[in-house]
């Protein structure tokens, strides 16, 4: 009688063998290609229409590829992808490289993929609504654009939500201060006025 090692060894060659006889393979699903975004497409995540606003766009494909979103900025894209459902996905994702195209209108035929690019999050450019992250697909163009326009620059796993939310605070109080800034010229030219006009009388 076989002992039990010898059994064992047995089953596991039957089971390599039928393994083997049965021909299947790991499914391999191809990484799909970008899209162009349209004049009517909106973002996922504020609704605004993407071509409206400059600075670089966000694509992510979801679901095994089968559905696509499109976000008006690259800090909406990680505002997406940042969530507890999204984040721990493997969505493929696409982003503009701002270092072959204008940041007023972004050319379609520079998408690259987002999760090999390096981010400039904080420079004095806006995108849609206020601050982005300005996307480069190496890290020597995002740290000249950072010299030249300010910020830090950080690869992909680095961006968290707390950037993104930095980023606009500090736009937030930015213009706060312009308005604060209109503000008091206002209201020193009514008092200039008012000076003025006494003197008048």
């Amino acid at each position: 009688m076989a002992n039990p090692a010898t059994k064992w060894l047995i089953a596991a060659f039957a089971a390599t063998l039928l393994a083997g006889c049965s021909g299947s393979e790991p499914e391999i699903v191809e990484k799909p290609d970008p899209v162009h975004f349209e004049s009517g497409d909106e973002c996922h995540v504020c609704g605004m229409v993407i071509t409206n606003f400059p600075g670089p766009k966000g694509q992510a494909f979801t679901e095994r590829e089968q559905n696509i979103r499109k976000f008006c900025s690259t800090k909406d894209m990680f505002a997406w992808f940042l969530q507890p459902e999204n984040e721990n996905r493997d969505h493929t994702l696409y982003v503009h490289n701002m270092a072959e195209t204008h940041w007023d209108s972004p050319d379609d035929t520079h998408l690259i993929d987002a999760r090999e690019a390096f981010y400039v999050v904080g420079s004095n450019l806006n995108g849609a609504m206020g601050p982005t992250l300005a996307s480069f697909a190496n890290k020597t163009d995002a740290t000249d654009f950072a010299a030249e326009h300010g910020g830090n620059v950080l690869a992909f796993a680095e961006v968290t939500l707390e950037h993104l939310n930095n980023g606009m605070t500090m736009h937030d109080m930015s213009g706060m201060d312009d308005m604060a800034g209109m503000h008091d010229a206002d209201e020193a030219g009514m008092a200039d006025d008012h000076i003025s006009h006494s003197t008048e009388h």
